[in-house]
């Protein structure tokens, strides 16, 4: 794709994101999005902001979620794949759609060992993260950024700290490798 064609690069859209950063005094938007689970605003967000790339000014729309996001998404995910091969009729969540014919009880058995397994996968730390960005320059507006950060929250100082860092070439990603234990969730990190 033509980095002409993506909107991302267009001068004129960097100007406008350029006066929004300015009128909200901060480095980046906030994005209104949909597609992200509602409730965890702390933990991911969608942002935008104004960088370099290939030394040609662009837009980097972001996806950034803490690592302890990502840890329980990799978690549940791996958790389900193993139940569903035993369970073939139970239809995940995000494969639902308006001809689903729901099973409650099956669906909450599925749920239920789902929940067992979960338990299982983190007493044996078989799911283990590391921070991680990916940018993804083939995207329809500006280059995409998906990142997990190992921060307890994302808040705007945490986040324009991120932005600077990745602006500046400075951002340094911890290659270490975590788990997490979904008791932390509710309560601070004691490691």
């Amino acid at each position: 794709m033509a980095k002409t064609t993506n909107p991302g690069f267009d001068p004129a859209e960097i100007a406008s994101l350029k006066k929004q950063c300015e009128a909200e005094n901060r480095s980046f938007v906030y994005i209104v999005d949909e597609d992200l689970p509602s409730g965890n605003e702390r933990e991911m967000v969608h942002i935008q902001f104004v960088g370099q790339y290939e030394k040609q000014e662009v837009i980097y729309d972001a996806i950034v979620c803490t690592l302890q996001l990502h840890y329980s998404s990799l978690l549940y995910e791996a958790a389900e794949r193993e139940i569903i091969q035993q369970y073939p009729l139970y239809v995940p969540l995000e494969n639902r759609d308006e001809n689903y014919e729901p099973n409650e009880e099956l669906d909450e058995e599925v749920e239920m060992l789902i929940l067992e397994v979960i338990e299982d996968l983190e007493e044996n730390e078989e799911i283990k993260v590391a921070e991680y960005i990916e940018i993804d320059p083939e995207f329809d507006y500006g280059v995409s950024i998906e990142a997990a950060l190992y921060v307890p929250a994302l808040d705007d100082d945490m986040l324009s700290q991120f932005v600077a860092d990745f602006n500046g070439n400075t951002l340094s990603l911890d290659p270490s490798l975590y788990t997490f234990n979904s008791d932390d969730e509710d309560e601070d990190d004691e490691e």
